[in-house]
Parts: structure tokens; sequence; C-alpha cells
């Protein structure tokens, strides 16, 4: 058993590796899917590790890079075993091994979500020296379940497609900054997979939407604070739902003190799957 980079791999074995360790998930994801979240989520091959027995990938960090709140970091895009060899400890020696190649890179810290249930996961990143910054909520729905009834708002409106760089512009609309994955960086590695448009209420900003048709993801939905309960974001929602092409819609990853998007969703009928943790090393700890 051996630990290297995937530097080396072709896209067919990482996803070969990917689809064996989450065989027994009940999400699954096809390559165009897997090739999408990676893009999405910045990875670096050259910076990602593995462990490898009689030359195949066993267990896995695939690892984005980008910057997030400042500072150089990476994110852990996808951690996996094949059940095989699962309780071997392989996750915590890919991590241990990735570090110093990490610090070299000028990675400044290293930034991962966990699921809350997961006790025994949380352990084990507290003992590495990760520490809690945000809890986070995490929602979806069928397409053909979300309620989305609408009123004619006044002031009347219209929606305009947002160009990805004017996204900052209104991000200061909504009550959280957001996680990795749906943070402009984010948005801008995905490019034209990415859909944005703004309301504007008497020629002024009102609102926007960030999000992704093909796997139904938004990333970002934001009504200023002084145009909401006004029926704008329904009809963001709906702009969403008119263009969703994946029969699923999904919210991932919403800090939990946004109470605001938390009830619309909820009056959506976009229920709470779960919780997550997001978890951050300072790498400058050795």
């Amino acid at each position: 058993m051996e630990i290297s980079s995937l530097a080396n791999r072709s896209f067919d074995e990482l996803f070969e590796a990917f689809a064996g360790a989450f065989a027994d998930y009940e999400t699954q994801w096809d390559k165009a899917q897997l090739r999408a979240m990676l893009k999405r989520r910045g990875f670096d091959a050259s910076l990602s590790f593995a462990a490898v027995d009689a030359g195949k990938i066993v267990a896995f960090t695939f690892n984005g890079i980008g910057d997030f709140n400042g500072k150089r970091s990476a994110y852990d895009t996808g951690t996996g075993t094949l059940k095989k060899y699962r309780g071997q400890g392989l996750a915590s020696r890919i991590f241990a091994h990735s570090l110093p190649y990490l610090r070299e890179a000028g990675i400044e810290q290293y930034v991962l979500e966990v699921l809350q249930h997961n006790t025994a996961a949380v352990s084990v990143y507290q003992k590495q020296g990760f520490e809690t910054t945000r809890e986070f909520y995490y929602s979806n729905q069928s397409r053909e379940l979300v309620r989305n009834p609408r009123k004619e708002p006044t002031p009347a409106c219209e929606i305009k497609p947002l160009p990805l760089q004017e996204v900052a512009l209104l991000s200061h609309f909504g009550d959280s900054a957001p996680s990795w994955q749906n943070d402009l960086s984010s948005l801008q590695r995905a490019g034209d997979a990415i859909r944005c448009y703004a309301l504007f209420a008497n020629g002024k900003p009102a609102g926007y939407v960030a999000f992704e048709p093909a796997s139904g993801d938004i990333a970002q939905l934001a009504v200023h604070p002084g145009h909401r309960r006004q029926g704008y974001g329904s009809l963001l929602l709906q702009r969403v739902l008119d263009e969703n092409e994946s029969g699923v819609v999904k919210v991932i990853n919403t800090e939990i003190a946004n109470e605001a998007l938390h009830h619309f969703l909820e009056a959506k009928n976009i229920p709470t799957r779960g919780k997550q943790f997001e978890m951050i090393l300072p790498l400058g700890r050795r």
C-alpha cells in the first residue's frame, strides 16, 4: 500500500474509485456530474492524494484549491474508501501525507464539511485540530413537490440575466456568507453551468439568484431586506423551477443563522434534510 498524488491519474480512474467508494450511498453520480462537481469545487489533481494497492486507487481525497475568506485554502471535495479497505485508517493517512505538500504550495487552511450525525468523523477531525466554524442546513425536494404560489408583487418588477461577475455586487442582500461550493470563486469555476438572474423593482435591484440547472442546485438566493415578503423570492424561485433540468431542487450548505432563507424554503416545501458542520484547520499548526 502506498500513498501518492493523483496528478498522473486519468479521469476514468478517478471516476472508478469515486463510484466504488460511494456505491452504497443513496445518491449516485455519473461521469458528467462528477466532472462538473470537481470543476466547480476547484479540484487540483497535483494536490490530491490516494492510497494505492497493486496499482488501483482504494482510498482517496479530492482536494479543491482556491481562496476562501481571504486565505489560500484547500477544500475536501470528496473523500472515500472502497468497502473492502475500510477500517484501516486510510483517510487519516492520506490527510497526514497531504499536509506537507499543501503547506509547501502556500495553502493557509484546510476547509471541509461533515454531517453532524457522523460523530465518528467529527471526532477524528477534532483530534486532527479542526475547529467548527459554522453550522449548515441542506435541503432538497422533487421539483413537482415544490409549492410556489405567487402573487403579483408591488411595485411591478422584471427579471434580467445577471452577469456572473456582478453577483458580488448584490451578495450583501443575503444574511450569511456562502459555503465553499456556493461562493463566487466556485461559481466562476463552473462558468456556463451557472445561470444568474437579478430582479429589479422600480429599476433598482431587489434580489438575485444563482443556480445550476443541470443539478437543480441553488447556490445563492437572496432578496434585499427592504423588499422581502413582497413576492420577489417566489418569482426568482419560479425562474429556477422553469429552467430546472434535473427534477430535483437542492439548496446545500446554507448557514443555520440564515433564518429568513430557511423559513422561505420550508414555506415552499423544500425541507431541511440534515445538518453539517463547516470545519477549518489552520495549516500553520504542526
